[in-house]
């Protein structure tokens, strides 16, 4: 080749390796805290788009080549917006939902607190009723407001059993606090409120923009407690009366040598007068008086050893025996119902306060034990219930909007996938049980988030990939539970990861769940030998930690605002070393998009 062509043949080669360096960003270096932050959001926001830190509270526009530049400053994120950007409707699959333990929560009227007899035991307390209450849960509706709550979820409202099982390993009385051993399905529990009350909650959440979830239970009613069998059966007793249950078991402490479980010797278990308890025809259970055994699947056992509905029958059982002796008299709502089954009674005791009271949705107790069709049935109950409620122009002023009945369930150990719950089950959304380990597991090994960004990704891509492309299905994701544990005791306190662990959930795509205290750094309570018992402790109201607070209301302000942070598509985006930026972009009726950057945290 003469030597001028060979000259121009490397000019030309120089100038194309120029047009190429000059239209593609280098590969970003590692990032170290204190220095700002460029980022590539020309994927997500045009150039010349105003964005602002939605955490930190600054502002910088988007430059032509795309890339935009923030400080991330100590709180190790970025939550990108369009500065001015108006809020979102409301979605499920953007929720955040409260989930508050009602007796546990916040007492509002202490002269409920002893209803039906019910006592403290002066100790620990584990199982007792504290005297938490739906009036005391209103006063904290701005306080939920603050957390960008949009959805509150209380355990239990119906009466529950009036007296205590053994709890633990027989160390304590267990009481139904929870609200998941119902004693009668058409009254509302006294210690937890008036029926005026709970409308006044309700009213005032929908006035805020917060729908009211109700806990239902369609399993099992609760345990037969020795207080209901002196109350309603006393000839159950081997003594006939309950004299001696009384003499020996009505005090702080059990008789001489033996512990709370030991009660159930004084009664007679065998006794054909079972039979006028719930009736043979409504559950299965260990008893004398004709009743069926507990089978050994999922939907015929007896979970617990609690009594277990018959809800796949198909037989009319009449109304529970119990409910029509003299105990009951002026006590109950309970009444018959021609040639309804099992189901058709729980259906209705459960969506006849949806229509009186306008309960946005139910989460669903145990659901993996109770078979599909039941399922199905309460949902179309309460969709037809609420729809009702809304039409009635009485209910005008306290109804949110007009979406139907939202239901989701405890499918214990479920996770990010769709199935027959919610296809032939009527589920809008099941709670994924999967994230807290799954998230404990990245934080102890992992050290943070950032370090933990290819798994983490992982995780939220795989949830995104089914929450924003089937209107059918939807998650509820948690960090604690009453069921499982408090994840900053799983963190050993260490308030840097449990931050990180807030910035996780509030994040992920669909709904997402904040148990009571969560927000605040409650920590566990006694177990009396019952480790369930020890995430059931007080809300910390006089001990709140405001580092943990003003995290939690920060994401949850953004998140409530966007949308597009459940129920967007996710997209990974390139970032310095050691970082981790993604976008979610919502298209269709409602358009949002944001990015999230989250960062090493400070040494």
């Amino acid at each position: 080749m003469p030597a001028s062509a060979r000259r121009a043949s490397l000019a030309l080669l120089a100038a194309l390796l120029a047009c190429s360096s000059g239209s593609k960003e280098a590969a970003p270096g590692p990032w170290r805290p204190g220095q700002p932050l460029t980022l590539d959001v020309s994927s997500t926001f045009p150039a010349g788009t105003v964005l602002r830190d939605a955490y930190g509270g600054t502002t910088a526009t988007v430059a032509a080549s795309g890339t935009v530049t923030f400080d991330p400053g100590a709180g190790g994120l970025l939550l990108l917006e369009r500065d001015g950007a108006a809020a979102t409707p409301f979605t499920w699959k953007n929720a955040t939902v409260y989930f508050a333990l009602t007796d546990r929560f916040a007492n509002g009227d202490t002269a409920n607190d002893a209803s039906y007899g019910r006592a403290r035991d002066g100790g620990d307390e584990v199982g007792t009723w504290h005297g938490g209450d739906w009036a005391g849960m209103t006063q904290k509706l701005d306080y939920l407001a603050s957390l960008g709550v949009n959805a509150l979820w209380i355990s239990p409202i119906v009466e529950q059993v009036h007296g205590w099982v053994a709890g633990g390993s027989g160390g304590f009385k267990h009481h139904g606090y929870h609200g998941y051993w119902a004693r009668d399905f058409t009254r509302l529990d006294a210690n937890l409120g008036t029926e005026a009350e709970l409308q006044a909650l309700i009213d005032g959440a929908h006035q805020r923009g917060i729908r009211v979830i109700v806990d239902v239970v369609m399993n099992h009613p609760g345990y037969a407690t020795g207080a209901d069998l002196l109350d309603c059966l006393p000839q159950l007793f081997r003594d006939g009366t309950g004299a001696a249950f009384t003499a020996g078991y009505g005090g702080a402490s059990p008789p001489t040598g033996k512990t709370w479980t030991n009660w159930n010797d004084l009664v007679d278990y065998g006794s054909q007068g079972w039979a006028s308890w719930w009736g043979t025809g409504w559950i299965r259970a260990g008893l004398g008086g004709g009743y069926q055994l507990p089978g050994s699947t999922d939907q015929t056992q007896a979970l617990n050893f609690l009594p277990d509905f018959k809800t796949e029958s198909t037989t009319a059982p009449g109304a529970p025996p119990v409910f029509g002796l003299a105990c009951m008299a002026g006590q109950t709502g309970v009444a018959e119902i021609a040639g309804a089954t099992v189901r058709d009674y729980l259906a209705k005791w459960h969506t006849d306060w949806v229509r009186r009271l306008g309960v946005d949705g139910f989460r669903c107790d145990t659901a993996k034990h109770v078979e599909l069709a039941s399922w199905k049935a309460l949902k179309d109950a309460g969709t037809a219930a609420l729809a009702d409620w809304k039409a009635d122009p009485a209910n005008a002023g306290s109804k949110l909007d007009d979406a139907p009945f939202w239901m989701t369930g405890e499918v214990f150990s479920h996770g990010v996938v769709k199935d027959a719950y919610y296809t032939d089950g009527g589920f809008d959304s099941l709670i994924n049980f999967t994230f807290q380990p799954q998230l404990l597991s990245l934080l102890q090994s992992r050290g943070s988030l950032a370090a933990a960004a290819a798994d983490l990704d992982g995780l939220y891509a795989g949830a995104a990939a089914l929450v924003s492309t089937d209107p059918a299905f939807d998650v509820l994701t948690y960090l604690s539970s009453h069921d499982t544990q408090l994840l900053f005791d799983g963190l050993g306190a260490s308030v840097p990861r449990y931050l990180q662990a807030g910035t996780a959930l509030f994040l992920a795509p669909g709904g997402v769940q904040v148990f009571y205290g969560d927000e605040s750094g409650r920590r566990v309570g006694p177990s009396g030998g019952d480790p369930f018992q020890t995430t059931r402790s007080d809300m910390n109201w006089t001990s709140t930690d405001p580092a943990i607070l003003a995290h939690w209301q920060k994401l949850g302000a953004f998140r409530k605002r966007h949308a597009a942070v459940g129920a967007g598509a996710h997209a990974r985006l390139t970032s310095p070393d050691g970082t981790y930026a993604f976008s979610r972009k919502l298209q269709g009726a409602v358009t949002d998009a944001v990015v999230a950057v989250i960062v090493p945290p400070a040494p």
